[in-house]
């Protein structure tokens, strides 16, 4: 029975980290690969190696706090297969609502609910997490809210790009040896925003496999099923194997709707985004790379809407009221992200036709993914509670 269970339990971890690696290769390499800088194959390569990588280096911080500070008592191998389950019907419950739930969350919601039914949670450990699960989203928001008004602009004056005709690289030849070399037709610049675009999504990966590997194998190298390097092995694999096979379809999709999400709005997301998870994940935080993401571009939308109004103008109109006719502040859309500009208008003299943003944040669908947010970890918890509570999982 012991020997099932293991099974099911390795099963289990795969499909977590099979689903996890389908879903954050699109996120990590979805903006070079629609600006055609690398191929779907080499994205999925370079998503196997660094997802390793920060999971083997950063990530068995997270394994150790999942795996052995939430609850203080050790996991049976039937509590990891009831954790890990719960954490499938999250994958499963954001891609019938198409939500990015945070994994993380639900497996923190999952082994909370084991703790309370057990009378093993660590209340300290526990409110440590929470609170940076609200700090995380908030300081997102603000971070690229700041970049979007202040900084944006001015980097999307340099940041743009007329791509050489050709390939970047080509192979030159000493004797019979090949070797690359930049292409004659291809500048600088365009080499050094290729060279960033791959380091960006490198560095993406690499915060993946920080956050996630925890998630797929946590509850087996606490239950001391499998040692902890075992478990990073295992994960970075389901996750390796998820990037070369059903990453292309979030690929195309993330590539595709590049139009809706420029591409320096996407590296904006993707720096301040995996920088915030890779900072949790060192102090063994488990938190959620999509959420954090997701805040990123609406702090990024919004901040660049508030370019068509000056700081002063926003607090005379709070002080005195709006005078009757004056024109509402600025709306919410993704224009305000696809406006171009040849030349950056102050604060204040932006065309608020330019920057209008009302379907970025459209107020149905933040609720939904907000409430999703919220209810997918709280329904783990309140389902592993009483399947805890009920069923004898001690083996």
């Amino acid at each position: 029975m012991v020997e099932l269970l293991l099974v099911v339990g390795l099963a289990v971890a795969v499909f977590v980290g099979f689903n996890i690696g389908g879903s954050s290769t699109g996120v990590a390499f979805g903006p070079a690969v629609g600006s055609q800088t690398v191929t779907k194959l080499g994205a999925a390569g370079l998503m196997s190696g660094f997802a390793l990588l920060g999971g083997w280096t950063v990530g068995r911080n997270v394994i150790e706090t999942m795996g052995g500070e939430i609850v203080s008592m050790q996991f049976t191998l039937g509590m990891s297969v009831g954790v890990l389950f719960f954490v499938g019907m999250a994958l499963l419950i954001s891609n019938l609502f198409g939500v990015p739930a945070s994994t993380s969350m639900t497996a923190v919601g999952a082994i909370a609910g084991l703790g309370v039914a057990t009378g093993t949670l660590n209340e300290d450990v526990m409110f440590e997490i929470v609170s940076w699960w609200l700090i995380a989203p908030v300081l997102a928001f603000w971070l690229c809210a700041v970049i979007g008004r202040y900084l944006y602009p001015y980097l999307d004056v340099w940041f743009r790009l007329e791509q050489s005709e050709g390939p970047l690289f080509e192979f030159n030849r000493v004797g019979s040896i090949p070797y690359p070399a930049v292409s004659a037709n291809a500048t600088r610049k365009e080499l050094f925003v290729t060279v960033l675009v791959v380091g960006i999504g490198c560095y993406m990966a690499f915060s993946a496999g920080a956050s996630n590997v925890a998630n797929a194998v946590a509850p087996l190298v606490g239950s001391g099923a499998i040692g902890e390097s075992e478990g990073v092995l295992l994960a970075a694999g389901a996750i390796g194997l998820g990037a070369f096979t059903i990453a292309r379809r979030t690929l195309d999709t993330v590539g595709n709707d590049l139009t809706d999400l420029p591409l320096l709005a996407a590296l904006i997301v993707e720096v301040v985004s995996a920088s915030l998870i890779t900072g949790l994940s060192l102090i063994g935080i488990p938190a959620s790379l999509a959420v954090s993401a997701t805040m990123c571009i609406v702090g990024l939308g919004w901040g660049r809407a508030t370019r068509t109004v000056r700081i002063s103008d926003a607090a005379a109109v709070a002080v005195r009221g709006r005078d009757e006719g004056e024109e509402k502040g600025p709306g919410m859309s993704v224009n305000a992200l696809t406006a171009k500009q040849k030349e950056v208008a102050k604060i204040g003299e932006e065309d608020p036709d330019t920057l209008d943003a009302s379907d970025l944040f459209d107020p149905s669908t933040t609720a939904r993914v907000v409430g999703l947010w919220i209810l997918t970890p709280s329904i783990s918890a309140i389902a592993s509670y009483l399947l805890f509570s009920f069923v004898p999982l001690s083996m």
